[in-house]
């Protein structure tokens, strides 16, 4: 287990071009996200959400605040980068297959947020990030 979880804390690849820009696509996709869906979201009543998989109303927007908000967050400052970019692709995929139904240009943006989680999810947050600093122990 110890191991699973080190392994998923992985910064990835240590080159230091490369974890630049790792840095970049994290504090732009992480960012982006806070500010422009994450934030806005704390002022509205979360069960009035889409709720594309029909779960309960409450529920299905707190998971989408909780990807949004806090995992964003984490993605910013590279702690469990891989999970946290997991979740926002799992919410993205979500978006665009389900919510938008693959149209290109309604779900345009998800789309793209999505191909950049995932970039992030294969390559690990890059070297600097807090999951290196996790990893060096």
């Amino acid at each position: 287990m110890k191991s699973f979880l080190k392994k998923s804390l992985s910064p990835g690849n240590t080159d230091f071009k490369e974890s630049i820009g790792l840095l970049l696509l994290r504090l732009f996709f992480g960012g982006i996200m806070i500010l422009n869906h994450g934030l806005p979201k704390l002022d509205k009543d979360l069960s009035s959400l889409p709720n594309p998989l029909n779960l309960n109303p409450s529920l299905s927007g707190a998971l989408v605040l909780f990807a949004e908000l806090f995992c964003a967050g984490l993605l910013l400052i590279g702690l469990a980068g891989r999970w946290a970019a997991a979740i926002l692709s799992i919410t993205m995929a979500t978006a665009f297959f389900i919510f938008h139904e693959a149209d290109f240009k309604e779900g345009e943006m998800a789309l793209a947020y999505l191909a950049a989680y995932l970039c992030i999810l294969l390559s690990g947050p890059g070297s600097i990030s807090i999951d290196r600093l996790i990893n060096k122990k």
